[in-house]
């Protein structure tokens, strides 16, 4: 991959390394995200997963989620994720839902996984179906499963475009 010049982004990542080292400081991960949008922090946040006993609770995610809530879900559309370490694939998945329009981030996963942070395998589960994953997955169709779907289509109509 190709670096490529910041120009007005490098202080917000230049932030982002600064809120991970802090983070370490008080015994944190050093990972964190910071949503930026025409110029504008929309949200913050770093690696709350020890913290929360949440495996989402990611930087990049931690951050989406505050910059939603600050801006509306599709408030973030068009916005550059800015991260100190490269995002694994949840992030970049998480980054896709959210309609990011750029990353941007510091270490590498190369670095990261020097680290101890090696997660460049989280990477190839997305290209195969669920079904094989290291996990059991069972489609159980049961009588009324589309219930709620329909329910929702109706109380949709009007709204939708």
């Amino acid at each position: 991959m190709q670096i490529q010049p910041l120009g007005h982004l490098t202080a917000h990542v230049e932030e982002a390394v600064r809120i991970s080292r802090t983070h370490v400081a008080k015994g944190g991960i050093p990972f964190s995200g910071i949503v930026v949008r025409d110029g504008r922090v929309l949200g913050t946040g770093f690696n709350r997963v020890r913290e929360d006993n949440d495996p989402t609770a990611h930087a990049e995610v931690v951050a989406l989620r505050a910059a939603a809530k600050k801006a509306g879900q599709f408030g973030v559309a068009g916005s550059t994720l800015i991260a100190s370490g490269e995002p694994c694939a949840l992030c970049y998945m998480a980054a896709l839902y959210f309609n990011v329009e750029h990353i941007v981030y510091a270490a590498d996963r190369k670095t990261a996984g020097a680290y101890g942070f090696d997660y460049a395998d989280s990477y190839f589960i997305f290209s195969q179906d669920p079904t094989t994953w290291p996990l059991k997955v069972t489609h159980a169709p049961i009588e009324g499963h589309e219930v709620p779907f329909q329910e929702f289509l109706t109380s949709q109509k009007g709204r939708l475009r």
